[in-house]
C-alpha cells in the first residue's frame, strides 16, 4: 500500500501504529520519526503541492483539517479525484478514534482498535494519578505571542493540563482557539507560563522578551521564575506525542 500523509500529526499516527514502511510522501513540516526525513516532501502543510501527490500514485492520502488554510487541499484532492480520508481531532478520545480510522484505512483493523485503546489506557493512568494531585498549578498556553492566541476549552492541551493535574487558564472559553491580551492573562494570573509557539523552533523563543511585557513582572508565574519553552511538536500536534508531552509537563509540575 502507498500512503501520502499531508500533516504532521497524521504521520506520527501512522508512527504510532508501526506503519511508516507504507509511506511514500509527507508534508515538509513532518519531522518524527527519524525515518520520515528521507521521504520525499511534498511542501508545507498548508501549501501541498498537489502535482507532486499525484506522481506518487498514492493508493491513500491522510489529509486533515487541523490548520486553518488546509480547506484549499481538501479542494485540490477532491477536484484531482484522489483517494483520502479526512482527520480533525480536537480531544483526546478523537485522537484515539482517528487511531482506529488509520489502522482501518490501512488495512489492519485489530492494530487500529489495539493501539487506540493503549492510547485510552495511558490517559486513564494519568487521570487517576491527577485526582491525587493536592494542589492545581494554573496554567497559561502561548500559542501565539502578538496577536496572543491561545487553547480554550474545546482543545487538546485543556485535556493534557487537567490530566497533569493542572488547569488550563482559559479553559472558560469555549473554543479550541482563543484571541485575548496581555492584560486578560494578567487579570488570570498564571502559576506557569507556557510557551508554544506554533511553527517556531524552541531556540528561537524568548522568555525575557515575555517577561517585559507590561504589569506581568506582576504575576505569580513571572515572579516565581515558572516561564517555561515547550517543545510545539509535543504540544501543538494532535497525535498520541501528546501523552510524550504530558510526561514532561507532569514533570515541570512535579508531584
Amino acid at each position: 500500500m502507498r500512503v501520502v500523509s499531508i500533516c504532521p500529526s497524521n504521520t506520527e499516527i501512522v508512527a504510532y501504529l508501526g506503519k511508516t514502511d507504507v509511506l511514500v510522501g509527507v508534508d515538509n513540516f513532518s519531522d518524527w520519526p527519524k525515518e520520515v526525513e528521507e521521504l520525499p516532501k511534498l511542501g508545507p502543510d498548508l501549501s501541498i503541492d498537489m502535482d507532486k501527490v499525484a506522481e506518487l500514485k498514492p493508493d491513500l492520502i491522510l489529509a486533515s483539517l487541523s490548520v486553518p488554510g488546509m480547506e484549499k487541499n481538501i479542494a485540490a484532492l477532491k477536484e484531482r479525484g484522489l483517494p483520502h480520508i479526512i482527520l480533525n481531532p480536537n480531544s483526546l478520545d478523537e485522537i484515539a478514534r482517528d487511531i482506529q480510522t488509520v489502522g482501518e484505512a490501512l488495512g489492519d483493523p485489530d492494530l487500529g482498535k489495539d493501539k487506540a485503546n493503549t492510547f485510552r489506557s495511558q490517559i486513564a493512568r494519568y487521570r487517576t494519578r491527577a485526582q491525587r494531585r493536592q494542589t492545581t498549578p494554573r496554567l497559561y498556553w502561548e500559542w501565539w505571542p502578538k496577536p496572543i492566541f491561545t487553547p480554550g476549552k474545546a482543545n487538546w492541551l485543556t485535556e493534557i493540563s487537567q490530566l497533569a493535574g493542572a488547569c488550563n487558564i482559559f479553559a472558560t472559553e469555549d473554543v479550541a482557539n482563543f484571541q485575548t491580551t496581555w492584560d486578560q492573562v494578567k487579570k488570570r494570573d498564571p502559576d506557569h507560563v507556557c510557551m508554544v509557539w506554533v511553527g517556531v523552533k524552541e531556540e528561537k523563543m524568548r522568555p525575557e522578551l515575555v517577561k517585559k511585557r507590561p504589569g506581568w513582572n506582576e504575576m505569580k508565574a513571572i515572579k516565581t521564575g515558572n516561564i517555561h519553552v515547550m517543545e510545539e511538536s509535543l504540544y501543538c500536534r494532535p497525535s498520541p506525542r501528546l501523552l510524550e508531552g504530558l510526561q514532561k509537563l507532569d514533570k515541570i509540575l512535579g508531584s
